[in-house]
């Protein structure tokens, strides 16, 4: 009997990094397609703010094939659900059973994912749930995982972090309060190389921008050198 084919989905991210480690690890489903969420004009990851050329980049680095669901920039909630439906029934369509996700410890979001998914027969496979986050923050650093923090939530964490290393030191920097992986969104990240990666994926930080008087992004350049 064959592996399950699953969707992974990808938001560039160390979190997302981590559980489709894990999920290869398990080498229990085949992976066939990353699954990311793009804000149509802006044309960068949603919440994260990576543009996405880097998002084919990291896809092109993981070796697998991307999808791509753009949503435009006002997008309503019935939208986004909308047009995700619209590419997990066409993977549905061709034998995919689920999709693998790196949500930890959000009750909320895990139910609502897996509500969505069973509308459309499909299921959710969580590959961090419960792990502990400062252990899972050590252990990305620690394989040798790089990352850079591509968006923080100003009303979480000061604004001076965006751009920042995820490294030792910036676990060191931010506040004590704060969950060391940003699961309740106090900041989002792009992974640019690891021990999952073929190759490192060259850029440099660019300008710093706040909108919604509230979210602070640094615009990560791809470039030719490291």
């Amino acid at each position: 009997m064959g592996k399950e084919r699953i969707l992974f989905s990808w938001s560039g991210g160390k979190d997302s990094s981590l559980a489709l480690q894990q999920l290869q690890k398990e080498n229990n489903h085949e992976i066939v397609a990353l699954l990311t969420t793009v804000t149509g004009g802006y044309n960068r990851v949603s919440m994260h703010g990576v543009r996405d050329s880097l998002l084919i980049k990291q896809a092109e680095s993981l070796g697998y094939p991307l999808k791509v669901v753009t949503i435009n920039q006002q997008s309503s909630n019935q939208e986004y659900e909308t047009r995700m439906g619209e590419a997990l029934k066409e993977y549905k369509d061709v034998g995919v059973m689920g999709v693998g996700i790196g949500d930890i410890f959000l009750e909320d979001l895990r139910r609502y994912r897996e509500e969505r998914l069973a509308q459309l027969d499909l299921r959710g496979f969580f590959p961090l749930w419960k792990k502990d986050t400062q252990e899972l923050a050590c252990d990305f650093i620690a394989q040798g995982f790089k990352a850079v923090i591509s968006c923080v939530d100003t009303r979480a964490l000061d604004a001076k972090f965006v751009g920042r290393q995820f490294d030792k030191n910036f676990l060191r920097d931010i506040p004590s309060s704060l969950d060391p992986c940003g699961e309740n969104g106090e900041f989002h990240s792009f992974v640019y190389d690891g021990p999952i990666f073929k190759n490192p994926i060259k850029h440099k930080a660019g300008e710093r921008v706040l909108r919604e008087n509230r979210f602070c992004y640094c615009h990560i350049i791809e470039t030719e050198d490291a």
